[in-house]
C-alpha cells in the first residue's frame, strides 16, 4: 500500500484544495478516439458516467463540459476540443471566468514513464515534455495544479513516442489502463474533498492488500 513521507505530507497539507475543476486532455475526432493520447478523455467519460451528467459542447470554452453540484459545491469537468498542444486555451478560459484557482485543478493525462495499469496523483512539477501540460503552464501562468497520471508505458526508443501516443494499445493495455481509470475515478470524492492524502491511497493502490493470515489458537 502507498504510504506518504513526511515531505509529501507537508505538501498535501499546504496544497489540499478541493478540486473545482477536473480537466482530461485528448484530441478530438473519431481517429483519436481510442489512442493512448487520449486516456484523459478516458477518465473524464468514466467520471461523467459516475456523476451522471453528460458533457455537451460549449465554444466559449472551446471543449466539451458538464457542470454538477456536489455537496454545494460547483464542479467542472472537460475535455478541450483544441487538439492536445492548444490544451490551455481551454483549461484556461474555463478557469479564469470563474475564478478557479490553478491548485483547485486537476489536469489527467497519459503518461510515458508509468506502466499501463497504474497511476499517480502529483502536485506542480514540470511539464516533462508533454505538449498538453506545457499549454496548460503557458495559458495559468504556473505549474501549481494538480496533475493524475496515467500510466500508457514507453515505446522504449524515444523516436517512436509520437506513433506510440497516437496508436490503439494492445486490448491487454487497454484493459490494464481501464482497470486504473477505474480505481482512480473512485477518488474523485475524495479530491472534491480535498482529501488528497486518501485519494493518493486509493489511487496509488493497484492490488488491494493480501489479508493477514488468522492468528494461530493460544498465540
Amino acid at each position: 500500500m502507498f504510504q506518504t513521507t513526511r515531505l509529501v505530507r507537508v505538501v498535501l497539507f499546504l496544497y489540499s484544495h478541493m478540486i473545482k475543476l477536473f480537466v482530461g486532455l485528448g484530441n478530438p475526432g473519431a481517429e483519436y478516439e481510442d489512442t493512448r493520447h487520449n486516456a484523459g478523455f478516458w477518465w473524464i467519460d468514466a467520471l461523467a458516467r459516475d456523476l451522471s451528467v453528460n458533457l455537451v459542447s460549449d465554444k466559449s470554452y472551446f471543449a466539451k463540459v458538464a457542470r454538477t453540484q456536489i455537496k454545494g459545491q460547483t464542479v467542472w469537468l472537460l475535455e478541450p476540443q483544441t487538439f492536445m498542444n492548444l490544451s490551455g486555451k481551454s483549461v484556461g478560459a474555463l478557469a479564469k471566468f470563474f475564478k478557479i484557482a490553478p491548485q483547485e485543478i486537476l489536469v489527467v493525462h497519459d503518461e510515458l514513464d508509468v506502466v499501463p495499469g497504474e497511476a499517480k496523483l502529483k502536485f506542480g512539477g514540470s511539464h516533462a515534455g508533454h505538449n498538453g501540460l506545457r499549454d496548460i503552464h503557458a495559458q495559468l501562468g504556473t505549474g501549481d495544479y494538480w496533475r493524475l497520471r496515467l500510466g500508457i508505458g514507453h515505446p522504449g526508443v524515444k523516436a517512436e513516442v509520437i506513433n506510440w501516443v497516437l496508436k490503439k494499445p494492445l486490448a491487454e493495455q487497454r484493459d490494464l489502463i481501464q482497470e486504473s481509470i477505474t480505481r482512480s475515478v473512485k477518488a474523485a470524492d475524495m479530491l472534491m474533498q480535498g482529501d488528497m492524502e486518501k485519494a493518493m491511497v486509493q489511487i496509488h493502490t493497484s492490488k488491494p492488500p493480501r489479508p493477514k493470515p488468522p492468528r494461530p489458537e493460544g498465540v
